[in-house]
């Protein structure tokens, strides 16, 4: 079996409670992008705020217990549980402990550290 993974719309960068409003600051009154403050309840994003980034969506997450800023992404798949024992195969585990998430997603790392949420691909 072999799945195919695409790049999603959505990227998520964490960001330090501490560098947060400089940060939406930035993309909103520096580099002039669409920025709007979205409601949120999760047990570890305090805020979110959506940007319109080209033909994706930059979500700038603030996280209270981060000390530096991490980038996540989105990979789409046809078939999220076929997916995931096709990485689990080839050695790349499942990490849904990082955040909370909706069912029938999951969260995998890079070997280098990068974070991505596996979603099932929308027609």
């Amino acid at each position: 079996m072999n799945p195919k993974f695409s790049g999603g719309i959505n990227i998520a960068v964490k960001i330090p409670k501490s560098k947060y409003d400089k940060s939406v600051a930035f993309y909103r009154d520096i580099l002039k992008l669409e920025v709007e403050e979205k409601p949120i309840t999760h047990p570890t994003i305090s805020r979110t705020h959506q940007v319109k980034f080209g033909n994706n969506i930059l979500w700038l997450d603030c996280v209270d217990n981060y000390t530096h800023s991490e980038t996540w992404l989105e990979l789409n798949v046809d078939n999220v549980e076929q997916a995931t024992n096709y990485l689990q195969e080839n050695g790349i585990k499942t990490c849904d402990e990082l955040e909370q998430l909706p069912e029938n997603m999951h969260w995998i790392t890079d070997p280098a550290g990068t974070v991505f949420i596996v979603s099932q691909r929308e027609d």
